[in-house]
């Protein structure tokens, strides 16, 4: 869940608006309707902080736009109380399926994005002690797994992945931070700090084993990883800068081997690093680039990036609003 940051204590608004659909993104949806995007709005609150508001939208790829009624605004904490953050949310990587904080009673629910039942989660993937607060949300790409990471200070409680076809649950220890799922959804990458100087990668597969490394501090310092399919092999996006006319860079980090790749140059201009990348099942990798300075509309836009070359050609673009308070991007 992205927000707009005003500074490090207080939290702008925001609207997802002006979607800017190229006919052909609009034409290319097949199937049961899929999501972009989720977004919620902001209202004035107390010492003049915002607070999120109203009902969370989902912005749809046919260019329509859907409300979450019975998702809550916001969440609470260990002991039930109100905090004026917004509610969980996630949706899996190709749009179809969302899993929320429900209004009426602040339990984790899944349902498909096009509408239909709605599934309550186990009340034991939130641990004892845990506010919805302090938790992350993960949905596989094909959405049928979920994580919930629970944020504790001693790091000792677990991460839980749920399938949802059979109803088991795999643990990931609580030492490790995960960063989402792998292409297929069959791991979760995670990383821990072994130091106060390193940190390891991890890739843990639901039957429970795992790969671990500790990578060269360009992996280390990436300005976001993601896990393929094969279970193994990282995308590595180094940032650009703009002082020094630098591309942001793109490099694979194999966590079996330990091999890293020399890597390319994004054909994106200095200032334009991927914040989120994914893999497709098909190998491929998409890119999210956004404008984000605070009070100004952002611009979303996704490409996808010949690994070989460098070269990125742009698929989807949508705006959103100034008066942003948080949203999410299908796959975040």
């Amino acid at each position: 869940m992205r927000h707009t940051s005003v500074s490090a204590a207080l939290l702008a608004a925001a609207v997802i608006g002006g979607l800017g659909i190229p006919p052909s993104a609009a034409q290319a949806q097949t199937g049961p309707p899929a999501a972009r995007a989720a977004w919620i709005k902001s209202c004035a609150g107390k010492s003049d902080l915002n607070r999120p508001c109203g009902h969370w939208q989902l912005v749809l790829r046919d260019g329509r736009t859907t409300v979450l009624r019975d998702a809550s605004p916001t969440t609470t904490d260990h002991r039930g109380h109100k905090v004026s953050e917004p509610g969980a949310l996630a949706l899996s990587g190709d749009g179809r399926t969302v899993v929320y904080e429900r209004a009426r009673d602040h339990r984790l629910v899944v349902r498909p994005v096009a509408g239909g039942p709605v599934r309550e989660l186990p009340r034991s993937l939130v641990p004892k002690g845990c506010g919805n607060d302090d938790l992350t949300v993960y949905v596989s790409p094909s959405g049928d797994k979920v994580l919930v990471d629970c944020a504790d200070d001693a790091d000792r409680v677990p991460s839980q992945v749920l399938t949802l076809a059979t109803g088991k649950v795999v643990q990931i220890p609580g030492r490790d931070t995960p960063e989402g799922f792998s292409a297929d959804g069959d791991e979760v990458l995670a990383h821990r700090n072994p130091t106060d100087n390193t940190i390891a990668e991890v890739a843990y597969r639901l039957d429970g084993t795992s790969v671990v490394r500790t990578p060269p501090q360009v992996v280390a310092n990436a300005a976001t990883l993601a896990l393929a399919a094969d279970g193994q092999t990282v995308a590595v996006v180094v940032s650009g800068d703009p002082d020094r006319k630098k591309r942001p860079r793109l490099r694979t980090y194999d966590l079996r081997t330990g091999e890293l790749s020399g890597g390319v140059d994004l054909a994106l201009k200095p200032d334009e690093t991927p914040y989120h990348v994914q893999w497709g099942a098909d190998g491929k990798l998409t890119a999210y680039v956004q404008t984000d300075e605070v009070e100004t509309t952002a611009v979303v836009r996704e490409f996808t990036v010949d690994t070989e070359t460098g070269a990125a050609t742009q698929t989807d673009r949508f705006t959103i609003s100034k008066n942003r308070y948080a949203h999410v991007l299908a796959g975040e």
